[in-house]
């Protein structure tokens, strides 16, 4: 039998992506779906796709974020910082060293939500290496050695064939799930997602 997919975009500075982390990886292990985790550089899926970094924004826009970012924080029951201390920061380091888990078969479900839980309720910095090592350590990884392997080649080249096959099959935001070549845009959509997953519901595709 063919081994269940779902294919993970995402950024790990995304607040989307860790209010949403948790409940995925619950929903994808209670179906038996394996995760296939692809952080990209979602600055430059932005400039192909349309989208704006938050501060190019128009205000109104802006101005929602921060009554969703509340409503889902308390729906989802989770700590969030409205206004993290190291937000933006930069997430190629800890996408990179995710990269390099998931290819050497490690908890990179762990990872990443470390990595996002850092930015959004610990006040950590993510972009630093000291930093990024100690919270791989603290996930039971040899933290030491997935800095270096972010390092190497690898792992970068993983971290760019994630964007550009990002850019190609469509992702315009993150979180963004690919399940059955059918795509879910945000956290939002996880009943959806998991109702794909359940097999109750054949997979929807562009009119023809």
């Amino acid at each position: 039998m063919t081994e269940k997919t779902v294919d993970y975009f995402y950024t790990l500075v995304s607040p989307w992506t860790y209010l949403g982390h948790a409940p995925f990886v619950a929903i994808a292990r209670r179906h038996g779906v394996r995760i296939v985790h692809k952080p990209c550089d979602l600055g430059a899926v932005f400039a192909v796709s349309g989208g704006l970094p938050l501060g190019k924004r128009p205000i109104q826009r802006q101005n929602y974020r921060w009554y969703e970012l509340q409503r889902w924080r308390d729906f989802r029951g989770v700590p969030l910082n409205l206004k993290p201390k190291f937000f933006p920061a930069d997430a190629t380091l800890p996408g990179r060293m995710t990269v390099a888990a998931q290819s050497q078969g490690l908890d990179a479900d762990t990872l990443a939500g470390a990595f996002l839980k850092a930015v959004w309720a610990e006040e950590r910095d993510i972009a630093d290496a000291d930093t990024a090592r100690a919270i791989a350590t603290e996930c039971g990884l040899d933290g030491a050695a997935l800095l270096e392997a972010a390092k190497g080649e690898a792992a970068v080249a993983g971290f760019d064939a994630n964007t550009e096959e990002a850019k190609r099959r469509e992702v315009f935001g993150a979180p963004f799930y690919v399940y059955r070549d059918e795509p879910f845009w945000g956290q939002d959509r996880l009943d959806l997602l998991e109702r794909a997953m359940s097999g109750t519901v054949e997979p929807y595709r562009l009119p023809a």
